[in-house]
């Protein structure tokens, strides 16, 4: 059985709450598409959210505009629901400088960034609570909306052990290979595993604390069990566990050596184009590039920038847009938009702005058009993704005010006060 969602809390509705929480219930059961939750500052909207959340029993996506938001809305979530997944789902990047082509001046700019190990294994924790439970709440930022590895790929990926089953000592280590965790009998860290004798020890790249540890006889496992990979103590027994690939975009083989036939048959048909343009210095540019790519995923599977090869990887047509978060929602999942004044703006912005920056990344070279498709969602294919929706906003915009089928007031606060009166003179 599913656990159901548990508010704790000692406070109760009071002000505009109670009827807020009763309207946008009846809204969400009614069908409505889109409901805006019109609240003053200190209103108290998202406790008027979680009781909803709690009524509705549905797994929740919570988009806030930036990563400060988020994590505040994140720690007021985990305070309303401590027995439920609440997870952070944010960019794990620390700094990031994409990458760029200036032609006024022939400055290319590399791809640099620093990624922040913490908020990674977090993206990999919501992903695996949205596919495995039912009492989900993930708090997202815009990141939302850019590609993601596909979650058929991810699903077939999995790794499943069994107490009794047979699973040969080779077989175990080649699928961690392919689940891109790597080998470290030195010091076990998140994304690796350690080997010794019939012992496999792993630390799975979505837990915070515990790694798992594997324990065969000839070729059958006999014990299966969770542990602190700091001291050692035996944390609990188990009879089955799922260990899930590194990260999102893990792919099975078959489907890498089909895109890096797909890669070659477009560099070939771009290189007659650029030739044919009297482009010889991009035509080129693109040709070493692309097969040092080639010949990395070859070898090891992955190379640096994997993503721009995202249309091959995740099988997708030319212009289809790419798996996201939202591939991850199960289909009665609810959406709220925090702040969605700044929020839904964000959303229909980012589209376009890196759509500027790939098109001159093709034109000169550095990467073929394919590249095009590694993007975030256009603002309409956002729409027809986004399950029912929840705004909430003090100045709803214009956009959530023309879709809205009712929007709900939550102007008296739960201590009873209300804003001083405005005298314009």
């Amino acid at each position: 059985m599913p656990k159901p969602f548990q508010l704790q809390t000692h406070f109760k509705p009071a002000g505009d709450q109670p009827q807020a929480i009763k309207q946008l219930n009846t809204g969400l059961k009614r069908g409505d598409q889109h409901q805006i939750l019109l609240g003053v500052t200190g209103s108290g909207k998202t406790f008027t959210i979680a009781n909803v959340i709690q009524t509705q029993q549905r797994p929740t996506l919570i988009l806030a505009p930036n990563k400060t938001l988020a994590a505040q809305l994140y720690s007021e979530m985990r305070g309303f629901f401590p027995h439920n997944a609440v997870e952070y789902f944010v960019s794990y990047y620390d700094y990031y400088q994409p990458e760029a082509y200036m032609p006024a001046s022939d400055t290319y700019i590399e791809k640099d960034a620093s990624i922040n190990e913490h908020i990674d294994q977090m993206r990999l924790s919501a992903t695996k609570a949205m596919l495995e439970r039912a009492d989900a709440i993930i708090v997202a930022s815009v990141s939302a909306i850019y590609g993601l590895g596909d979650p058929e790929w991810y699903k077939q990926m999995v790794l499943h052990f069994v107490c009794g089953e047979e699973m040969e000592h080779r077989f175990i280590l080649r699928r961690l290979a392919e689940l891109q965790y790597t080998r470290n009998d030195t010091v076990l860290v998140r994304g690796t595993y350690r080997v010794r004798g019939e012992v496999i020890d792993i630390y799975p790249a979505e837990s915070e604390r515990d790694a798992i540890r594997v324990e065969l006889f000839d070729d059958e496992i006999e014990s299966l069990s969770y542990f602190d990979p700091l001291t050692g103590q035996i944390l609990r027994r188990a009879r089955r566990l799922t260990l899930y690939p590194k990260n999102h975009y893990v792919t099975p083989r078959e489907v890498l050596l089909q895109a890096i036939d797909n890669i070659k048959k477009e560099r070939l048909d771009r290189l007659k184009e650029l030739y044919a343009a009297n482009k010889l210095v991009e035509a080129q540019r693109l040709d070493q590039r692309t097969a040092y790519d080639l010949e990395m995923i070859a070898e090891i599977g992955y190379c640096s920038g994997i993503e721009n090869y995202s249309r091959y990887l995740s099988q997708r047509q030319p212009g289809e847009p790419p798996p996201t978060l939202f591939d991850y929602l199960p289909e009665n999942a609810l959406l709220i938009i925090d702040e969605s004044h700044v929020t839904v703006p964000q959303l229909g912005a980012m589209y376009r702005g890196d759509r500027s920056r790939k098109e001159t990344l093709v034109d000169y070279g550095f990467r073929l058009p394919s590249a095009l498709d590694n993007r975030p969602l256009t603002f309409e294919e956002f729409e027809r993704l986004a399950p029912q929706t929840i705004y909430t906003s003090a100045t709803p915009g214009p956009y959530e005010s023309e879709h809205a089928n009712q929007v709900i007031e939550q102007l008296v606060r739960p201590t009873g006060l209300i804003d001083p009166a405005i005298e314009v003179r």
